[in-house]
């Protein structure tokens, strides 16, 4: 069986509410053949990185940046999951499979510098963006909700 690892830091109602929705999208009864394991950022490990076959990120925009349970788990999976890194120590491009994965991002004002300090990172992980990246500014409707459910149901869709 495939297995979706969704991997996120969630500290405020709004941002729970995406979360919640992308798990329920990845659990959507028409897709069959992937479990999803659901860690939150400070929690997940190198392990289940190694054991999942694609990812589901989701972060808050804090500072222009992603948040800093988020940067952690970058931090302590990163070589044991496959980072590669240049002579200088800055991230390369990795080689080898490229698992797929999806990425969703909270922000009052902007979430442009999150998204990229993300994708800086996972550039240099055997992994693949597969599908559009889920920012959402201010308040959680109902159209967030889908389009997090959405992104959800994909990933898991991509594995099944």
């Amino acid at each position: 069986m495939a297995r979706l690892l969704v991997v996120h830091h969630s500290p405020t109602p709004l941002v729970r509410a995406l979360s919640d929705a992308v798990v329920a999208g990845a659990n959507d009864d028409a897709i069959e053949g992937v479990e999803v394991v659901v860690r939150p950022a400070l929690e997940a490990t190198a392990d289940d990185v190694l054991a999942a076959d694609g990812y589901l990120l989701g972060t808050t925009a804090n500072f222009g940046y992603m948040s800093g349970a988020l940067k952690h788990f970058f931090d302590t999976i990163f070589l044991e999951a496959g980072g590669a890194l240049s002579d200088d120590g800055s991230g390369a491009a990795a080689g080898g499979g490229r698992k797929p994965y999806g990425l969703w991002v909270h922000g009052r004002y902007d979430t442009t510098g999150a998204v990229r300090s993300v994708q800086s990172i996972v550039q240099a992980l055997p992994w693949t963006q597969a599908a559009g990246v889920l920012e959402v500014l201010g308040e959680v409707g109902d159209a967030e909700h889908e389009e997090a459910y959405e992104l959800g149901g994909t990933l898991a869709a991509l594995l099944a």
